[in-house]
């Protein structure tokens, strides 16, 4: 079994090659060219390189789809017999369908292996004069849903292969924006030919060369309707790999979430796994209460090889809502992900746009304005508040929404007063054998608690969390004595009991 090495061809020019990937082009290895049309696949024959390429596929397939499981089929077969290099157009982990593919194909029948290389967005950043980090959404120009977004983030739109295709965006994105917008026609990148002129968007299909090495770029155009790309941008926005489905290694960081969603994908599938087949919304609802408390359990313990595992296990539930919400024709991962992180540049104006801000109270001010203005189907003061919260946080929200509009006491002591005269109440229905009342009672005893807390800066969430963890870590100390006894817990009294509890308490303070 060979082992398959995969590596980007770059933008067009030879000279973008790496000096490695041109090393493996010359190996003895099997190479295949997932297309031969590309600039550099002249530099191959020049140096007499032999290659198969996947052109026949293109030909002969009915979809997209179809060509890429075909293409992948033949990398794999071809490892069986020997090493291979693939090549792809541009750099292999962008936009590059058949590279996820191989990743999840290859992983437990070859050794697979990706080499970095250059893309013909590294060379966009240069002529259009922006940093990746300020901003950019990368798409297919067929993703038709994604284009809609065009103008909220910068775009940029690639597979502009053809005049039928670019007519077909032009007339989604005019249905949106104003026929003499202004949008960058790519061409060439990387050639003495290239191309990166401004031109209006009626204009699109109508430019004379249009082929497979041609992409758009869309700057972003409204937030509240002002333009705002001027060649450098100040405004930080995601980086999104359209073709994944996930956040684009290459601009921002290693991370791929794409492996957990295809795992989740397969164990859904019929075939899949009969236990996560069988789950819905209702069914799988406490697995992820348990998992944010077992994370939360980590935090408080410091644990961090915990706390990884834990998030991991949080995230798993995050992915397994979003496929059954996927599989039900709801939403999606991306969509997910997109509504937080619109949500998270709408409500950072002092960040992403131009207000300011002296403190972080001033931040929270503006936060609930803004999610105010968001949630203005919240006629009243304590909408929001979840009902399935603990009690003891819900509380704490319930007092500090009421708060906000004044109805709130003034001083501490006050709160105390509430505290004791709860109290009283509570031995008074005691006394009487009250006990519905005695109920009703202690719970006024906890949110007053709660209240007193709050009006001295205290969680009582975290506070009642942290005396359970006491607990249990003094329980299993005095546990561990009995056992050492050879006793029995009824061989005990409650002040022998007491006196290891003692010890316990002593040692936390070593």
């Amino acid at each position: 079994m060979g082992k398959i090495t995969v590596v980007g061809l770059g933008p067009g020019s030879p000279g973008h090659l790496s000096a490695e990937t041109m090393a493996l082009l010359k190996s003895d290895a099997k190479i295949i060219l997932r297309t031969a049309v590309h600039p550099t696949v002249d530099w191959l024959r020049e140096n007499k390189i032999s290659f198969t390429s996947c052109d026949d596929f293109y030909e002969a397939g009915n979809s997209f789809e179809e060509v890429y499981k075909n293409v992948v089929s033949r990398v794999l077969k071809a490892a069986e017999e020997n090493d291979v290099v693939y090549a792809v157009p541009g750099s292999p982990l962008v936009a590059e369908k058949t590279v996820v593919m191989l990743r999840r194909s290859a992983a437990e029948k070859n050794k697979l292996t990706i080499k970095p290389a250059m893309s013909f967005l590294d060379l966009a950043y240069v002529d259009l004069a922006i940093d990746p980090i300020s901003g950019l959404r990368i798409i297919d120009a067929q993703d038709y849903e994604a284009v809609a977004d065009a103008g909220v983030y910068p775009m940029m739109i690639t597979q502009v292969y053809s005049r039928l295709v670019a007519s077909d965006l032009k007339l989604m994105l005019m249905e949106e924006h104003d026929d003499e917008q202004e949008i960058f026609f790519l061409r060439n990148l990387g050639l003495e030919n290239a191309e990166c002129r401004k031109i209006k968007l009626y204009e699109l299909d109508r430019q004379p060369e249009i082929d497979h090495l041609t992409s758009i770029f869309f700057p972003q155009v409204y937030r509240g309707g002002a333009e705002i790309f001027e060649g450098d941008q100040e405004e930080s926005f995601i980086v999104e790999d359209e073709e994944e489905n996930s956040l684009t290694t290459e601009a921002l960081s290693d991370v791929d979430i794409q492996p957990l969603v295809d795992v989740m994908r397969v164990l859904r599938e019929p075939g899949g796994c009969p236990w996560d087949r069988e789950q819905n919304f209702a069914s799988i609802r406490s697995n992820m209460i348990e998992e944010v408390y077992e994370y939360l359990e980590a935090v408080d313990a410091e644990d961090f090889a915990g706390m990884k595992e834990e998030l991991g296990d949080v995230l798993m539930q995050i992915v397994f809502h979003a496929r059954m919400a996927e599989e039900e024709g709801h939403f999606d991962l991306q969509d997910v992900i997109d509504e937080v992180t619109d949500k998270l540049i709408r409500r950072h104006p002092h960040v992403f746009g131009s207000t300011h801000v002296n403190s972080s109270a001033e931040v929270l001010v503006n936060w609930d304005a803004i999610k105010k203005e968001e949630k203005q189907e919240r006629r009243h003061v304590l909408d929001g508040i979840a009902k399935d919260l603990p009690a003891l946080l819900r509380a704490y929200k319930l007092q500090s929404k009421a708060a906000k509009v004044g109805f709130d006491w003034q001083n501490p002591e006050d709160v105390w007063q509430k505290v004791e005269e709860e109290i009283g109440e509570f031995k008074e229905a005691i006394a009487q054998e009250n006990f519905a009342e005695a109920e009703k009672e202690l719970g006024d005893i906890f949110f007053a608690l709660v209240n007193y807390g709050r009006h001295k800066n205290l969680q009582p969430e975290a506070a009642l969390s942290g005396t359970n963890n006491r607990f249990a870590k003094r329980f299993a100390f005095v546990e561990k004595a009995v056992a050492a006894s050879g006793r029995q817990w009824q061989d005990f009294s409650l002040q022998e009991l007491d006196e290891f509890w003692k010890q316990a308490k002593d040692e936390e303070k070593v």
